[in-house]
């Protein structure tokens, strides 16, 4: 790519930042423990299926 070109990317990720820095009052809201708390119950459950499987 040349120096001449622009490619715009530091004008696309402002754009997202904008986009995603919004918070929707009607979205739906998790808590992260439960999101982490989720993952690492699954990680336990397929541990547990290949050791028993």
């Amino acid at each position: 790519m040349s120096s001449g070109q622009n490619s715009g990317g530091l004008m696309s990720s402002a754009g997202l930042v904008r986009y995603f820095d919004s918070e929707d009052p009607n979205a739906i809201q998790i808590d992260p423990r439960s999101v982490v708390a989720t993952g690492a119950f699954f990680g336990v459950f397929v541990l547990l299926l290949q050791f028993f499987v």
